[in-house]
């Protein structure tokens, strides 16, 4: 169901696309917004697992210096058939985790201080199985895709914003068309970046419905990654991570704190959908 939520919502990004850089580009600058954005976006891609890991001060951990997570690592590795991922550790009293890389030979997993020291090791299995469910379903390339189409709409958005200002937006038709012309413009304007972002944000909260999922089969009891989740939402009130807004949606549990408006352009579902969701594995409903 997530995965056909994903392919929908990706259609829709790439329609907007399109329709955006007929109005406002043509097909020119839809393909030069589009390449643009996506090889940013790929560099980023490429380079994500270094990037990140070192935005947080991440250190690669042994066995002996980390023998719970290293062994939860490995035998989730085994079980789902996939090369033993680098295991980092993030010097923080916040309780989160990430996993990061572009595929599962270049995957790495990043685990807090103090995720370590809240959760059990049936607990950690479930966060643990979750991350690795991300590399596995190959998350960070669908949000990489993502991310490349909705920066070329941004983009398309500033071009035609520019071209208004210097009266050379839409040409020979928005003299014909008059105010009406114009005011549709604006609308476009400033409507395509907002749908885009929301878009992109409702495709990055599916994937986590479905590293949820995965994550729960693997480890076999989705009550484990449930009660992870209570355990570090609250963790997480207690000692806030300082997490820069742009690697939030790699996190477990989001970092940054918000309610209302900002709730729409969330990375990450409501917890309290994720855990009835978790629950409704093992009871057959969704508990609340």
């Amino acid at each position: 169901m997530n995965t056909t939520k994903t392919i929908v919502l990706m259609v829709g990004l790439t329609v907007l696309l399109v329709f955006l850089g007929g109005a406002f580009g043509g097909r020119q600058g839809m393909i030069f917004a589009f390449i643009f954005a996506l090889g940013m976006n790929m560099f980023s891609y490429w380079f994500s697992d270094k990037i990140v890991l070192r935005m947080y001060n991440a250190r690669e951990a042994t066995e002996a210096e980390a023998p719970m997570l290293w062994s939860v690592t490995h035998d989730l590795a085994l079980k789902m058939n996939m090369p033993m991922p680098k295991v980092y550790i993030i010097p923080s009293e916040a309780p989160n985790a990430f996993a990061t890389g572009r595929n599962p030979n270049h995957a790495a997993v990043a685990a807090t201080e103090g995720i370590l020291r809240l959760l059990t090791r049936e607990e950690l299995e479930g966060v643990m199985a979750h991350e690795l469910g991300h590399v596995r379903n190959r998350d960070i390339l669908i949000g990489t895709i993502a991310a490349a189409i909705a920066g070329a709409i941004s983009m398309l958005a500033n071009i035609a914003q520019w071209s208004m200002i210097f009266g050379g937006f839409g040409g020979r038709r928005d003299e014909d068309e008059g105010t009406g012309g114009m005011i549709a413009g604006i609308a476009m304007i400033i409507i395509a970046p907002i749908a885009a972002a929301l878009i992109q944000m409702a495709i990055s909260r599916s994937r986590e419905y479905e590293a949820d999922a995965t994550g729960a089969r693997i480890c076999g009891n989705p009550l484990w990654l449930a009660n992870a989740l209570r355990k570090l939402h609250a963790g997480s009130q207690r000692v806030p991570l300082d997490a820069n807004p742009a690697t939030a949606h790699m996190f477990i549990v989001n970092p940054l704190r918000g309610g209302g408006l900002v709730n729409l352009f969330s990375t990450h579902p409501p917890l309290e959908d994720r855990i009835a969701r978790l629950e409704s594995m093992v009871y057959g409903r969704a508990v609340r």
